[in-house]
C-alpha cells in the first residue's frame, strides 16, 4: 500500500487484534482517532508513515492489546483531541481518570468536571469520543449501572466491561 493521508490530513494505520482490525489515525500532534473493526477505513502502510507516527503507532498497538485484554492500557502517545470542544475535552480527560475495572455514571462524570447538571451533554461527549477504548468512554454508564449507549455498539461496551470484570444491569 502507498502512504497517504486520509480524511482531514490524518494518517490511518491498522492494528490487527484477535477482535478484528482497528484503525488508528494520527495527526502531526498525536493519536487523533481509533475506529472499531466494523468502521475501519483505508489504511496507509506503516512503513511509509513518518518515523514519529510509527513510534506512536507501536505504543498505541501495545496499549490497545492491553485494553482489549481487560487491563489498563498503560503509556499512550500524545493525544490530539483538538477536534473536540473545551467541554468535550474536559469530559474525555475525566474519563481517563476512571480506572480499569471501575465505572462512573454520566452524573458522576458531570460532577467530576464541575458541571453537575450536564448529564446529557456528558453523554453527548462520550458519544463523540474519537479514541474509544483508550479514552475509556465504555466505563461511563447510565444511572444504577445500566449500560446506556456506546458509539462502538452495545456489544462492544459489554465485551470491554466484561473483560474488566464489570457486571452490568440491562
Amino acid at each position: 500500500m502507498k502512504s497517504s493521508r486520509g480524511k482531514n490530513g490524518l494518517v490511518p494505520l491498522s492494528i490487527a487484534t484477535p477482535d478484528g482490525e482497528f484503525v488508528a489515525s494520527y495527526s502531526e500532534a498525536g493519536l487523533a482517532g481509533l475506529d472499531f473493526p466494523r468502521t475501519a477505513r483505508a489504511i496507509s502502510s506503516n512503513a511509509a508513515a513518518p518515523a514519529q507516527i510509527r513510534e506512536w503507532h507501536r505504543i498505541v498497538a501495545a496499549a490497545l492489546h492491553r485494553a482489549l485484554a481487560g487491563r489498563e492500557p498503560g503509556a499512550l502517545p500524545p493525544l490530539d483531541l483538538s477536534g473536540g470542544t473545551a467541554f468535550q475535552r474536559s469530559v474525555w480527560q475525566a474519563m481517563r481518570q476512571i480506572a480499569c475495572g471501575q465505572t462512573r455514571s454520566y452524573g458522576e462524570v458531570a460532577l467530576m468536571i464541575g458541571k453537575p447538571k450536564a448529564l446529557r451533554a456528558v453523554g453527548g461527549a462520550c458519544g463523540a469520543n474519537p479514541i474509544p477504548v483508550l479514552v475509556p468512554c465504555h466505563r461511563v454508564l447510565a444511572a444504577n449501572k445500566r449500560i446506556g449507549g456506546f458509539s462502538g455498539g452495545l456489544n462492544w461496551k459489554r465485551t470491554l466491561l466484561g473483560r474488566e470484570g464489570i457486571v452490568l444491569k440491562d
